[in-house]
């Protein structure tokens, strides 16, 4: 099979909007229809489905292709597709309104105002198992998964399955100017810009951290362009609230990306919470939006411990490259290392969690609550300015606690504190229990961070300058005074020590007011230790002693006569 990319999936991008001169004699018949209310999901869902991005998706699944999807991750036909689309309305009157329809039949989508949104054409009903759909998708039937929640919370008894046409869509509010169908990104990326290839990136509850930017950047080093998907709409409650986030992110692109080679948009999805069959879906979406390449972060979609670690990598080898159609770009986990005084992960990575700062964007985030912006090395000020504003909630509780207990807060963020006694100091003498750990911690280990994250290579660099430059003009004036200070008091105590020594008895009469000649002779011994510890005194002389060529310089200019 050939390279799909720069094709939508299934090849055709699907478009179900009702043409603007045909609105409103649409909307009007549709006032003449069964109508069925459906949530802010649906609406959006519908939405997603009729623009193309869930290409190539028509609509609502029938039973076969929703059976096909939970149990092998593909359409009855073969074709990749990881999660069902499957509308099970909720509610009495919904209930009685789906009792009198039957195969073939049109209904009415309205919003919470009675306006029709969309037109469902009916082409199968089926039963709808949410313990079997549940333990199919997540992995799980335990309520505390969000996605299993949704299932039981939101979901009726009956899957309706059928094309629908969009009549109408909502205002995005605040994402209007910068919302972007498909249709739009694919014509922006080809025909405005001449892009060859993009990287899309669909990311969720946290502002734009480094993490992020490493990713980013990266990818921008290969491809020609980068467009970014923040989630908007759907989320947990204690999220940075979707405004903030979208306000971050452009914060940060702005001012640190290249704007011609960036683009943002946000992405107007229901949260499914399914872990790594969710990465396949991203994937797609942003294979429909028309990039060639999707960056998978190590923890994409995933659901705090209900998933392996590294699962929304390893789903991916289920799935041969040239079905998916797009390059996926595999990322492990980020962070900085103080040592490195970089970005890195454990595969660029050789140093221990002593010189590490993690960036997990739950610790981020309870950071945020905690009235403490993170270190710069994990979120830009710029970005982190503008989150503090929209975390929910805002504060802690009556305890002083966030909606972590701060111990996970430390231990997510400065992973070195519980064993060390500082960043990249020594052990602790016994290290420091979780339950030991308060806000006091917290704010001790970010002090420590602001302080001294820059300073250990700034250090070592230092140290190797001092040794190895050799031009004058880059020796600091005032080590140099000070090293000579140094070595010439050491040497004033050596000289009087060695006149002790050789007027010290070999006993001494009084051990505690006298010394004796072995005692005088120690003291002496560790005297010469630390003139010999004095770093060199670098002159004149010495510096040029370190410069000789064997030939004349003009024979390293290519002059042989």
């Amino acid at each position: 099979m050939g390279d799909t990319r720069k094709n939508p999936h299934g090849g055709v991008l699907v478009n179900q909007v009702v043409s603007p001169d045909k609105r409103d004699e649409a909307i009007a018949r549709a006032r003449t229809l069964p109508s069925i209310r459906v949530d802010l999901e649906a609406v959006i869902t519908i939405e997603m489905i009729t623009t193309g991005v869930l290409s190539p998706n028509t609509g609502f699944m029938n039973q076969a292709d929703y059976n096909s999807v939970l149990k092998n991750g593909r359409l009855a036909n073969g074709t990749v597709w990881p999660v069902p689309l499957s509308f099970a309305p909720v509610g009495n009157r919904n209930s009685e309104i789906i009792r009198g329809l039957s195969v073939g039949d049109e209904v009415a989508l309205t919003d919470y105002r009675n306006e029709p949104v969309a037109i469902l054409k009916i082409e199968d009903l089926f039963d709808y198992d949410k313990n079997g759909r549940a333990q199919q998708l997540f992995g799980t039937t335990d309520r505390s998964h969000p996605g299993v929640d949704s299932i039981f919370r939101r979901m009726g008894d009956t899957s309706i399955g059928g094309p629908v046409t969009l009549l109408q869509r909502a205002d995005w509010g605040p994402f209007e100017k910068i919302r972007r169908e498909p249709k739009d990104t694919w014509r922006l990326f080809y025909e405005e810009k001449n892009f060859k290839s993009v990287a899309g990136f669909i990311t969720g509850a946290n502002p734009l951290h480094r993490g992020h930017e490493y990713i980013h950047k990266n990818a921008l080093e290969e491809v020609d362009g980068l467009f970014v998907q923040p989630l908007v709409e759907m989320a947990k409650r204690e999220y940075v609230r979707h405004e903030y986030r979208m306000l971050a992110y452009r914060s940060v692109l702005e001012t640190y990306y290249p704007t011609e080679r960036t683009v943002m948009s946000p992405l107007r999805v229901t949260y499914i919470f399914a872990g790594p069959r969710e990465a396949i879906l991203h994937a797609l979406i942003m294979k429909n939006y028309g990039c060639t390449h999707a960056l998978i972060g190590r923890d994409h979609a995933g659901i705090g411990s209900f998933y392996d670690k590294y699962a929304s990598h390893s789903i991916f080898d289920q799935y041969p490259a040239e079905e998916l159609g797009i390059d996926i770009r595999l990322f492990h986990e980020v962070f900085y290392c103080t040592r490195c005084a970089s970005h890195a992960s454990e595969q660029t990575c050789p140093h221990d969690e002593r010189y590490r700062l993690n960036i997990s964007g739950t610790s981020i985030r309870e950071m945020l609550r905690h009235g403490i912006l993170p270190a710069k090395e994990v979120v830009r000020p710029e970005a982190a300015r503008i989150a503090i504003q929209g975390v929910q909630p805002k504060g802690l509780d009556e305890t002083g606690e966030g909606t972590l207990p701060v111990s996970k807060v430390v231990h997510g963020m400065y992973p070195y504190y519980r064993a060390y006694t500082r960043l990249g100091g020594p052990l602790r003498p016994g290290a420091l229990e979780a339950e030991e750990l308060t806000v006091r911690d917290l704010e001790s280990a970010s002090l420590d961070v602001r302080a001294n994250a820059h300073r250990i290579y700034g250090d070592i660099h230092r140290e190797y300058s001092s040794l190895a430059d050799h031009n004058h003009g880059l020796q600091e004036s005032w080590v140099i005074e000070a090293r000579k200070t140094l070595k010439n008091h050491q040497e004033m105590v050596l000289s009087d020590l060695q006149e002790k020594v050789a007027l010290a008895p070999e006993e001494a009469s009084d051990e505690f007011m006298y010394q004796d000649r072995t005692e005088a002779e120690r003291e002496l011994t560790a005297a010469k230790q630390l003139l010999d510890a004095v770093p060199a005194v670098p002159d004149g002389n010495s510096l040029s002693e370190r410069v000789w060529n064997p030939l004349p310089y003009r024979r390293y200019r290519g002059q042989d006569d």
